[in-house]
């Protein structure tokens, strides 16, 4: 898995997350720590985790033997 791959996964995790926290306790955390929606770090971590989830539409598509084999990866 390449470097961008790793981050854009993270993105996703924390886009998650949060949506989890929003709809169990109505607790918004990428607004608490960025000082509300509208806040222009908010947004811009908002449309990170947007992009993120769309470049993780390739992760979906990617072959089987391309994960098992890739040549990121360090052989042991």
């Amino acid at each position: 898995m390449s470097t961008l791959q790793r981050v854009a996964l993270g993105l996703v995790i924390i886009g998650a997350i949060n949506w989890g926290l929003i709809g169990f306790f109505q607790f918004d955390l990428v607004a608490a720590i960025f000082g509300g929606q509208n806040a222009a770090l908010a947004r811009i971590v908002y449309g990170l985790v947007g992009l993120s989830g769309l470049y993780c539409l390739t992760l979906l598509f990617k072959p089987t033997e391309e994960l098992s084999h890739d040549p990121d990866r360090a052989t042991t």
